[in-house]
């Protein structure tokens, strides 16, 4: 339920599992993508907008040296000795998470004499394209930071969040997750520029709300077709420094070089990398278009968005194709594509106010129709980013 993830009910499951009182509390949003499909580790610009779904993390301190992680969400808890490292399998691998935040902040200097106990309530879907890995990572190192007497400031958070991604989790991600969970703001967008790891707040426009329909098909952002495309833009940076040796990010590639790889080039690099720069380009157009109020710019850019990704990045799938069709033929919508990582998840719609439960059961109806299955409609406000809660 939305209510579920409140610092109130942290505290009570905290409770629940311990038998005593937790010591720190945290909490952390969801994010959606608004625009800037996988061009963010690709060194570009993207955009996206903490959303009023949340993680919440509550911690305290054993009198062992016990590292216990437990999730609302989970029959077990996770249990590992301090300095133990290794990681979870099975029902337990939500639990490398907070495991892999600990592992980083004890290598950036955290002194842990003591063992912790952590507790996770969260309301957001898994697999929705939401990053609740992030909102988990986010919280955790908050409470964590909380237990043994550190205050990890925003930038070591996105710092800490990514490195326990990329370098304990092996998710090759970029920075767009933890800093839109950190720095989202109440009806604005994070625009983020990934190079100069720069970030500006732009205003959504007051008419106008974010809808978020998640199609049920799960995907995992650390399986092989996520770091398929990774390798894909890796090597389409590669070819293309051949012809433009001081290149540093794909993102930076005139588009008409693509025409000049090698002719063994395999098709599937050189489509990656025209959605990436084209993409990358639309990102600071929606950021003009916002500034200046042209909102059917901003729709245009958000279908050819999705588009783009259906076509040249091979990210989306079916499911999703129908409800950014759905949602982009409707009159009380300006724009809608697929959210996040792809092959599965969520599609957001930029739509207007009048848009409501009648119309979000219209294109329920329909992809059911299509589908079998039936989206969650999620009623989602922006909101504002991460930060520790008062245990009182």
């Amino acid at each position: 339920m939305k209510d579920s993830a409140t610092p109130g009910a942290a505290a009570d499951f905290y409770r629940s599992i311990y038998g005593s009182e937790c010591e720190a509390l945290a909490r952390a949003p969801g994010r959606i993508e608004f625009i800037g499909n996988h061009t963010d580790y690709n060194g570009g610009r993207v955009a996206g907008a903490a959303v009023d779904r949340f993680v919440v993390a509550a911690a305290g301190r054993r009198s062992d040296r016990a590292v216990c992680f437990a999730s609302a969400l989970s029959p077990e808890t996770a249990f590992r000795e301090l300095g133990d490292f290794r990681k979870f399998s099975g029902a337990l691998a939500w639990a490398n998470y907070p495991l892999g935040i600990f592992s980083v902040m004890t290598a950036r200097g955290l002194h842990a004499s003591y063992g912790l106990n952590l507790a996770i309530v969260s309301d957001l879907p898994a697999g929705a394209g939401l990053s609740s890995s992030a909102a988990l990572e986010v919280a955790a190192a908050l409470a964590i930071g909380r237990v043994y007497g550190e205050n990890p400031s925003a930038t070591d958070l996105v710092a800490i969040g990514r490195t326990a991604e990329n370098r304990f989790l092996g998710l090759p991600s970029g920075p767009l997750d933890q800093s839109v969970c950190v720095h989202g703001r109440e009806n604005h967008l994070v625009f983020i520029d990934c190079k100069h790891l720069s970030m500006e707040l732009v205003p959504l426009p007051g008419p106008y709300r974010i809808a978020i329909f998640n199609s049920g098909i799960s995907h995992s952002l650390v399986d092989s077709l996520y770091a398929q495309r990774h390798n894909e833009c890796a090597e389409a940076l590669r070819l293309l420094r051949v012809i433009h040796p001081d290149l540093e990010n794909l993102v930076d590639a005139p588009e008409p070089a693509l025409d000049h790889l090698p002719a063994d080039t395999p098709p599937a690099v050189a489509m990656r990398a025209r959605h990436v720069i084209r993409e990358h380009g639309r990102v600071a157009e929606t950021r003009e278009a916002l500034r200046s109020g042209d909102m059917p710019l901003i729709g245009r850019l958000l279908r050819e968005s999705h588009a783009s990704s259906r076509t040249l990045f091979e990210n989306s799938c079916p499911e999703l194709d129908t409800l950014a069709g759905l949602l982009n033929e409707h009159p009380k919508v300006l724009g809608a594509r697929l959210s996040g990582g792809g092959f599965g998840g969520s599609v957001m719609a930029l739509v207007s106010r009048e848009f409501g439960e009648t119309d979000a059961r219209a294109i329920a109806d329909c992809y059911e129709s299509v589908h079998g299955g039936r989206p969650e409609f999620l009623h989602c406000a922006v909101t504002g980013g991460a930060g520790p809660v008062s245990t009182r």
